[in-house]
């Protein structure tokens, strides 16, 4: 599959099979998190910076960046409630911003950063963890995006 701005419903299913597969190769959380990332950054072209944010047990309400592909962080840790992914943290709902100019609570990345994804993950009705990808085009998070994105954090609450 060569990569790609937007996606059919097809290229949707082949990547969630995708993860499927990845998460049969291996027994490790942080092994299967980091290829499922190592995909979507290569897979879909708008996705510069992929990720997965984890809740730390020791601080509930508090971030700790997990594996990801891209430029390094400063954000290593957000509490809920800041930034685009401190916000999914506390709502436990998704966040699609087109446009991060325009965000109030957006915490800065990268210069190059203009969409904004942030999928939570839930076990058993709790978030663990969440899904967060960055974008330099503006308006560039699809709804086929979107729901790629879901169904891998879908998939993923196993591993927590």
């Amino acid at each position: 599959m060569s990569a790609t701005t937007s996606l059919t419903d097809e290229q949707v299913d082949e990547l969630t099979t995708e993860v499927d597969n990845i998460m049969r190769r291996s027994d490790e959380r942080e092994v299967m998190l980091k290829q499922i990332c190592e995909l979507l950054s290569s897979e879909v072209s708008v996705f510069d910076w992929v990720g997965f944010y984890l809740r730390d047990e020791e601080k509930e309400r508090e971030l700790v960046l997990g594996p990801y592909v891209g430029e390094p962080t400063e954000h290593t840790r957000i509490p809920f409630g800041t930034g685009i992914c401190g916000q999914a943290a506390e709502t436990e709902e998704t966040f699609v911003v087109q446009d991060v100019s325009q965000a109030t609570n957006y915490l800065s990345c990268s210069v190059h950063v203009q969409s904004e994804i942030v999928v939570p993950v839930m076990k058993n009705g709790r978030f663990v963890a969440e899904l967060d990808i960055d974008s330099h085009t503006k308006n560039s998070i699809s709804e086929q995006h979107q729901r790629l994105c879901e169904q891998i954090c879908d998939k993923v609450a196993i591993l927590f």
